[in-house]
């Protein structure tokens, strides 16, 4: 994997997981998806085009690893849902993330502050 980032004290699947393979599995936390609507939300947030070269063999991954589900929704068109090991894994990531960065109260509050705004 050259992407690969490992994330510190994160259990399972999560720690060996890269940075686009963790933001793929964020992007299916909101609902399942086929191919062309995760590439999309990625380029959004990159500002740049992901090819599908780069997207699709790391699906392939994700689903190999149990974190993805990947389904048929027509001859043409995949379909791709996050298991409840692909949930734990994006938990676990914001559990190793808050650890590091809530460090006092007003962190806290300010983690707080955006999750409510969300709500």
């Amino acid at each position: 994997m050259s992407e690969a980032q490992t994330i510190g004290n994160e259990s399972g699947a999560a720690r060996d997981l890269t940075a686009f393979q963790q933001n793929i599995l964020v992007i299916l936390a909101e609902e399942p998806m086929y191919g062309l609507a995760i590439k999309r939300h990625l380029e959004t947030y990159y500002g740049t085009e992901v090819n599908h070269g780069r997207l699709y063999p790391n699906l392939d991954d994700l689903v190999e690893m149990g974190l993805v589900e990947k389904s048929e929704l027509d001859k043409r068109t995949n379909q791709y849902e996050l298991t409840e090991d692909g949930l734990q894994a994006v938990l676990d990531r914001f559990d190793w993330m808050f650890a590091k960065f809530v460090t006092d109260d007003e962190r806290a509050e300010k983690v707080i502050d955006r999750v409510n705004a969300k709500l």
